[in-house]
């Protein structure tokens, strides 16, 4: 199954421009078999939640990405904020409590310049000093796909998964309609809801997926498909 695990949508995250309605219908086309809408600091509903599922015969999830003094999480499993998350420690807490999961969101962010990145030292550097980030050790997964990251970060962000030795994610982390589709999280067993993802989360039965790749090879076969059908 393909999930995209990281997704923002109106009003909830003030900076998106597409409604939980939209982003499903999209998804649905974009051949995604499920998603979750982890807003800023906001959660929803299992309710809420629920209604949009049967609504649109799609599988929709429940999260949140949690801006922490450290990073941004995307958190599954908890159900609403409470003041105090914004401290790594405070929020590892309440996860061990209720049971959720956190995987590091774009943790390309303040730990990778491409200026200089692009020097050999200086991104060696820049990745040991992120393997000694605490903030991962909370993480069960890290989002090394992100569909808003350019290669080089994403790069980065790859190599500090295989560094720490957790499991990769992807999402992507749209906002935008044009933004969906460029990133997700594939997993080899059947998820109908937030008990089987985060179980399969916890399990490491999954790996990130670069939607463009794929979309990069079927443009190729269609351009070849042309070309021969011209000859």
């Amino acid at each position: 199954m393909l999930i995209d695990l990281h997704l923002h949508t109106y009003p909830k995250s003030d900076d998106s421009f597409m409604t939980p309605d939209e982003l499903i219908e999209a998804a649905k086309s974009q051949g995604l078999d499920g998603i979750c809408l982890t807003e800023h600091d906001a959660f929803w509903s299992q309710n809420a939640i629920d209604q949009l599922s049967r609504r649109h015969d799609f599988l929709v999830m429940p999260g949140c990405e949690i801006n922490t003094d450290a990073g941004h999480l995307l958190v599954f499993g908890l159900k609403e904020y409470v003041f105090g998350f914004h401290k790594p420690e405070f929020l590892r807490d309440a996860m061990k409590q209720q049971g959720a999961l956190a995987i590091a969101a774009h943790p390309y962010r303040r730990r990778f310049l491409k200026d200089p990145g692009s020097q050999p030292e200086a991104r060696a550097e820049m990745l040991q000093r992120a393997r000694g980030d605490s903030m991962f050790s909370i993480c069960h997964a890290l989002e090394a796909v992100n569909g808003r990251g350019t290669p080089s970060e994403n790069c980065f962000s790859q190599d500090l998964g295989a560094d720490l030795g957790i499991k990769s994610t992807g999402g992507s982390d749209a906002h935008k309609l044009e933004q969906l589709g460029t990133a997700a999280t594939h997993f080899t067993n059947p998820i109908t809801g937030l008990d089987d993802l985060i179980q399969e989360l916890r399990q490491g039965r999954f790996e990130a997926v670069d939607l463009r790749d794929r979309q990069e090879a079927t443009k190729r076969v269609n351009n070849q498909a042309n070309d021969h059908e011209e000859k």
